[in-house]
């Protein structure tokens, strides 16, 4: 299957990567009357528990978004209108920026993949923290495997693909810890190998539309 991608960057302006959830807050807002796929929140302002299809990320120090299908076609349709970011009432003008618009293939391969993670990934919950502290090393591997093949079906079914063929992963994580809502929280850096081709820059996971969790495949 293939899908459509757009990733937008401003490659002029640096910013630190705990500020993606304000560069998300700011999209949401100039651009409200638009769609709800910019701030995933239903019309009554509830949180849509579904994966976004729209994405802010700061990704070596440059802010990006990402859309996927309808996301991405919404990103296409506002670029002309973003002249400026407005981060902790600090108005930045956006004196240059770049869209590429893409297809990409998705689907289990022949082959295998390597994917790094760009961003911190936030495998668990508060639901199943416990259950992974108790765990050896060994048991530990294996239940981020599980949950990191779940966030890729996730991801499948937000794009409406459904997976016949088994699913592949092997991990290869260090485990961080990071702030989050004014939280800490146990996170993971490094990557992965699956027989699954993923598109650049998506995230999987939790709070990807923060930027969390953000893939790239390692060139071979």
């Amino acid at each position: 299957m293939k899908i459509k991608t757009a990733t937008l960057h401003f490659p002029e302006i640096n910013l630190a990567v705990r500020d993606a959830h304000k560069i998300r807050g700011f999209f949401g807002d100039f651009f409200k009357e638009h769609s709800p796929l910019l701030h995933n929140h239903m019309e009554s302002g509830e949180l849509k528990y579904t994966y976004p299809l729209v994405q802010y990320k700061v990704v070596n120090q440059t802010p990006m978004l990402v859309g996927i299908n309808e996301g991405g076609e919404l990103l296409t349709r506002l670029f002309t209108s973003i002249d400026h970011l407005d981060i902790d009432g600090e108005t930045i003008p956006v004196t240059n920026k770049r869209i590429k618009n893409e297809m990409t293939r998705v689907g289990v391969a022949e082959q295998l993949y390597e994917y790094n993670f760009a961003t911190l990934w936030m495998a668990l919950n508060q639901d199943n923290y416990a259950t992974y502290m108790k765990k050896d090393e060994k048991a530990r591997k294996k239940m981020l495997e599980r949950i990191l093949t779940g966030n890729i079906l996730s991801f499948y079914k937000s794009i409406d693909y459904h997976e016949k063929e088994k699913i592949l992963v092997n991990t290869k994580l260090q485990q961080k810890t990071t702030q989050f809502k004014n939280k800490k929280m146990v996170a993971f850096t490094g990557g992965f190998t699956t027989n699954v081709i993923l598109t650049d820059y998506i995230g999987l996971g939790k709070s990807v539309s923060r930027g969390f969790g953000t893939i790239q495949r390692v060139q071979q």
